[in-house]
């Protein structure tokens, strides 16, 4: 039956009960770690991503999927005269979005391509509401105009712990990150208007802390959030105290826990983390 159908690709922190549950399709990234090509959600998780990051020669490369497949997928799907919205992660850490534009221009279907402006369980966020609002015969404007609500309603806060990724990912200055490191310099990055920015930087943890505070008394000043996911690479000790207070002001929200993907995990270095919500404001 030709409906709208929603795709999104491996970034995106939607749990595998959701892609079912909400019929939503996965095009998967790819990861090279040691000359060894895996990919995501299929031959690899991101626990096990996580472990081999940390024990593998060289920093992980992670690379779009291929136009091809984009289109592989958007044909299936628009098989049955069915149209295709596909989310993608925000174009600032990675060129997916455009794999998939010009995938778009080449299928057969009926295809809009949208750059999240964000990543992670904050993608998720858009996705899970589309793909809601797809089953219950929205059109796709309706579905496009709700998706752009909650985009811009969305917070995206990463705790990075240590800067050794990022200066070999040449995303910061070598010297810099060295200086960083000597400093124990911890930073805050915030996902806004579609771009990384830093919002806190410090000595330490208490840079950390700090600035999650002032977090946790606008999400108390926000009571209409509407859902919250903490994304972390492997700091379920540092995250712990995170979920215990924000739980404790949001009893009734599901508060969902998970190990982060592997282009935000590579990036991000052991230890980061990142709290997403939004509002209904």
């Amino acid at each position: 039956m030709a409906k709208i159908k929603i795709v999104t690709d491996s970034s995106c922190g939607v749990t595998d009960q959701e892609v079912a549950d909400y019929d939503i399709t996965i095009v998967p990234l790819t990861v090279m770690i040691d000359d060894t090509i895996y990919v995501e959600r299929e031959t690899i998780s991101n626990e096990e991503f996580l472990n081999k990051m940390q024990n593998s020669k060289a920093l992980p490369k992670t690379s779009q999927p291929p136009i091809g497949k984009f289109v592989e997928v958007f044909d299936k799907l628009g098989a049955d005269g069915s149209q295709v919205i596909c989310f993608n992660m925000l174009e600032a850490i990675s060129g997916t979005v455009h794999a998939a534009e010009q995938a778009a221009q080449l299928s057969k279907t009926d295809v809009t391509v949208v750059d999240s402006q964000t990543t992670d369980r904050a993608l998720a966020f858009q996705v899970i509401e589309a793909a809601k609002l797809s089953q219950a015969g929205k059109s796709r404007e309706e579905i496009l105009k709700a998706a752009e609500d909650i985009r811009d309603h969305t917070k995206l806060y990463m705790g990075v712990m240590t800067l050794d990724n990022l200066v070999k990912g040449g995303r910061i200055n070598r010297m810099t990150g060295m200086i960083s490191g000597l400093l124990n310099i911890k930073i805050v990055l915030q996902v806004t208007g579609g771009e990384l920015k830093v919002v806190a930087k410090g000595r330490g943890m208490k840079t950390i802390s700090r600035f999650f505070d002032d977090v946790y008394e606008k999400m108390a000043k926000s009571p209409n959030i509407k859902s919250i996911g903490i994304s972390h690479v492997g700091a379920l000790k540092t995250i712990a105290p995170i979920k215990a207070k924000i739980q404790e002001m949001f009893p009734d929200i599901n508060i969902l826990v998970r190990e982060t993907v592997p282009i935000i995990a590579t990036h991000g270095g052991p230890g980061a983390f990142a709290l997403m919500y939004y509002t209904g404001d």
